[in-house]
């Protein structure tokens, strides 16, 4: 199995600002340690190239609300 890189765009971050817009969810196939919160786009594809993983956009559903039970 190839690595893959989980991430997803941040939801409490506004339009036009100058901060990371993305989040690191999970890490298939690899030892990989980050330690930051939140990462750029860039900093993603940098990552992902240099340990030979696929970056995977996770879809967030924007009209599920907060209290919404999550099934798995």
């Amino acid at each position: 199995m190839a690595a893959k890189i989980f991430y997803r765009e941040r939801s409490k971050i506004g339009s036009g600002k100058m901060a990371p817009r993305f989040k690191m969810v999970a890490v298939a196939g690899m030892d990989l340690k980050v330690y930051a919160k939140h990462l750029r786009k860039l900093e993603l594809e940098q990552i992902a190239r240099d340990v030979g993983a696929e970056l995977v956009l996770l879809k967030v559903d924007s009209k599920k609300g907060k209290d919404d039970a999550v099934e798995v």
